[in-house]
């Protein structure tokens, strides 16, 4: 059985993580697929937006805690668990927030442990009603969330909201997630899925390179001073302005017709 289902339809590939008996852990097997499935939309030039979800009624519940193999002779179980994450997990992350591609994560249900980091990797993140957000690590088992998960929180909701999920031992309902801005849009169960393929339908007509840009921009804020991303700014529409994408865009506003950008090239 696959562990994630690969769907491709108009532009958009869809992921689908596949353990739903088990509320989709994130298990060593799961994530050897789910890069293998990233490289495949990183080559396919066709791809211009993905949607990242789970079957049955998680997205992702995190580690199989049941499944945790003994270490190996020499090891310990912190040095075991390490590895893993230093040449699987951790790279899984950064693969997935350097697609060229904008990712649309649709939370079809829990979101727990580094399900939340993997959640919350993507460029737009929707969650239906019934879903919602939980960190176990620190009070369940005196370990930190990880996954990006202290560097994601913090950024989207500030340091006292994220301080506050990583300690209290609560829920947090995907309603309240997109009150505090952890995410984009709640929606009706039932609607999910298909508001998650429309606006990737809409992410997919964007210029190629609209999200890399976005997300670098972003990101330097974050180390920038205002005059440094001032200028940060004005040195990017020194390039972009002489790219085919901004002539394209010019003259669809004069001629009152949606722009028509070309596919990825890389």
């Amino acid at each position: 059985m696959a562990l994630v289902l690969h769907e491709f339809a108009e532009h958009v590939a869809t992921l689908t993580l596949n353990l739903p008996a088990k509320l989709n852990p994130i298990a060593l097997d799961l994530q050897h697929e789910l890069r293998q499935a990233l490289a495949r939309v990183r080559e396919d030039r066709n791809v211009r937006a993905l949607v990242l979800t789970g079957a049955g009624k998680a997205f992702c519940v995190g580690a199989d805690l049941s499944a945790m193999r003994p270490p190996e002779a020499g090891e310990t179980l912190g040095d075991q668990t390490a590895k893993w994450m230093q040449s699987v997990s951790n790279p899984l992350i950064e693969e997935l927030r350097a697609l060229p591609v904008p990712v649309v994560c649709a939370v079809n249900g829990a979101a727990a442990g580094a399900g939340v980091g993997l959640a919350l990797a993507g460029d737009v993140t929707l969650a239906a009603k019934s879903a919602y957000f939980y960190l176990s690590f620190l009070p369940k088992l005196g370990i930190v969330p990880d996954l990006g998960c202290t560097w994601f929180l913090p950024r989207l909701v500030g340091p006292a909201r994220a301080m506050g999920m990583s300690l209290l031992d609560e829920r947090l309902p995907a309603e309240r997630a997109a009150q505090w801005g952890l995410i984009w849009a709640c929606m009706e169960d039932d609607l999910l899925l298909l508001e998650a393929q429309q606006l990737a339908q809409r992410l997919a007509r964007l210029p190629a390179h609209a999200v890399i840009e976005a997300r670098r921009a972003f990101e330097a804020s974050e180390r920038h001073t205002l005059p440094e991303q001032l200028h940060y700014e004005s040195e990017r529409q020194r390039e972009l302005l002489n790219r085919p994408a901004f002539s394209e865009g010019v003259a669809a506003f004069l001629q009152k017709r949606a722009p028509e950008f070309p596919g990825r090239q890389s």
